[in-house]
């Protein structure tokens, strides 16, 4: 096993429009390893990719084929999801563990092996078993096609910027901990900013990123965020950011002064360089408007305009409230897509399917959480706590391998209360491992209830292999009688991952037209740990055009 003592490696791409070639093959090697790293005044070894925290920046052209081989050689299973990559036909290569593949163990390799297609822009790598993608992740960037301009003004650079958490305690010791006990999870002791949270009380010598950048020129920053428990809010002193693209789907350009970024989600942004020579504050800050525990420490770092004297003081700024829902949801509000006739919203004018699906917490019995008194924090959607299988479902669907799952997951929830309201006594859930299934090419829309049993809070809920158009968003209980009239239904922004809001709903509408056994569950880390997940069972639709391709000779063996 590769170990050795480094300080936290600043991985920033930028980029003058590198040359790539259309449609070609794009191999990659990760090399998954231990390594020391130093963080807020002490030191704690890391699973990495290539050594690196952030891991490296994968880059594509639309339409290229991508071969990423994943050696493991570190003493846990792993496996590698590339969020917002739609897989077509692929589903072997998205990477969540137990649902389309079994871990890659240690010593052993895998090849995922998939076609960007009909995609561009800002997504994200990160390890997809335990909590792994603390320090497992990294950047995909998909530049458009030769020839092809981005469909707002042309930047002269480009900058990866990955927003994360950390912890100095082991991250898998902190989960486990809260398993045992039954009560949520210690949160992290910072933020950071391309591997740095910037100085911290308690460790003031920590350094922090900075972004140099001329006068005069046009930045777009790829905002990600890779964190494992928090939306967070993005700023930068005395500037305003115009924002042109989220989850790899432009969208019509407006300038805000803040950015709110969930877990899982990308926002891709123009910075122009226009104010006075100096150093500006950058600030990464907590959302959370629920009686939830956040890390509540404000990661920062400098935009440096080059030229700046040393000793010139840095202009500063104050972060949004750690509960401004205002900020939050006026920038969601805002945000539409381009619906260009380059780029439309082909919006689902139909539904076949028409789900209701409540998401949140529960309480069950747990003899042995002394802690918890008894009881057990868990998750749910539709009441149902999913239980992970020991065989891969997408396995199961293909091989044909009986009582690894079953196909009937509720449509709608099977107890009805006042969702947002008053909880009912009975806060248990039901456990099993269901599915969905879903006719090829069929229409569906999903509405997202968020419950306030046990604490309404914001889940940022990612859908697998697919991308999806949010029609409808409210407080309260969603009215399915007069909310779908208030639908937009012409340019509704499109995404991977939404933000059910605290206390409130959000429908979706997608086109099954991926075959496969396709993931759905809170981006949140400790919400998928207790069970806040689900999947859909897409059928193959005619012909071998519209079927799963067959698993690959390496796919792991459970």
């Amino acid at each position: 096993m590769e170990s050795s003592t480094i300080r936290i490696l600043v991985i920033v791409a930028i980029i003058h429009f590198p040359v790539l070639i259309d449609s070609a093959v794009r191999q990659y090697k990760f090399d998954v390893v231990m390594k020391n790293a130093t963080m807020l005044c002490s030191t704690k070894p890391i699973v990495t990719v290539n050594g690196m925290f952030p891991g490296p920046t994968l880059y594509a052209v639309e339409d290229d084929t991508v071969l990423i081989n994943v050696v493991n050689h570190v003493n846990y299973n792993v496996t590698i999801h590339w969020h917002g990559i739609r897989q077509l036909r692929t589903g072997w290569a998205d990477g969540p563990a137990y649902i389309t593949q079994c871990p890659i163990t240690t010593g052993q390799s895998y090849i995922y092996n998939f076609t960007i297609t009909g995609q561009r822009g800002t997504l994200l790598w990160h390890a997809h078993i335990l909590w792994l993608r603390s320090t497992v992740h990294g950047a995909i960037v998909i530049l458009p096609k030769c020839c092809v301009p981005y469909p707002f003004p042309k930047p002269d650079k480009e900058v990866v910027v990955v927003l994360a958490e950390w912890w100095k305690s082991d991250t898998e010791d902190v989960i486990n901990e809260a398993i045992k006990s039954g009560l949520a999870p210690n949160v992290s002791d910072a933020h950071t900013i391309n591997g740095l949270p910037g100085p911290v009380s308690d460790c003031p010598s920590q350094g922090g990123f900075t972004l140099h950048v001329e006068k005069g020129k046009t930045y777009l920053l790829r905002l990600i965020n890779a964190a494992l428990n928090e939306e967070l809010f993005f700023k930068i002193a005395g500037h305003h950011l115009t924002i042109v693209e989220v989850d790899a789907t432009y969208v019509k350009p407006f300038k805000t002064d803040t950015v709110l970024i969930s877990p899982g989600q990308t926002t891709n942004v123009l910075l122009f360089v226009d104010q006075k020579q100096g150093n500006y504050l950058v600030t990464v800050s907590p959302f959370m408007d629920a009686p939830i525990a956040v890390d509540n420490i404000t990661a920062t770092a400098t935009l440096n305009y080059i030229g700046t004297l040393t000793n010139t003081p840095t202009i500063l700024t104050t972060p949004p409230l750690e509960n401004a829902t205002t900020v939050a949801t006026n920038f969601v509000n805002s945000l539409r897509s381009l619906n260009s006739k380059q780029y439309p919203a082909s919006v689902p004018r139909t539904v076949d399917y028409n789900l209701y699906f409540t998401v949140g917490l529960g309480l069950n019995p747990c003899p042995t959480c002394k802690p918890g008194n008894g009881s057990r924090v868990v998750a749910s959607i539709n009441n149902l706590t999913f239980t992970l299988p020991t065989t891969a479902l997408l396995q199961a669907h293909y091989f044909n391998i009986n009582g690894v799952f079953t196909t009937d997951f509720p449509a709608n929830p099977p107890y009805v209360f006042n969702y947002t309201g008053t909880p009912p006594s009975n806060l248990q859930t039901m456990n099993g491992t269901k599915v969905f299934r879903l006719a090829y090419n069929a229409n569906v829309q999903l509405v997202l209830q968020g419950t306030g049993i046990v604490a309404p809070e914001n889940h940022p809920i990612h859908l697998h292999g697919f991308s999806f158009y949010a029609v409808g968003r409210g407080p309260g209980n969603y009215n399915p009688m007069t909310d779908p009239m208030k639908f937009n239904l012409v340019d509704p922004i499109e995404r991977n991952t939404i933000g059910v809001p605290s206390g409130g709903w959000v429908a979706i509408r997608f086109r099954a037209d991926n075959p496969g056994v396709w993931f759905l569950h809170c981006h949140l880390e400790v919400h998928t740990t207790w069970g806040l997940k689900m999947a859909f069972l897409v059928d193959n639709g005619r012909g071998p055009n519209q079927s799963l391709l067959p698993p690959p000779i390496d796919l792991p063996k459970c």
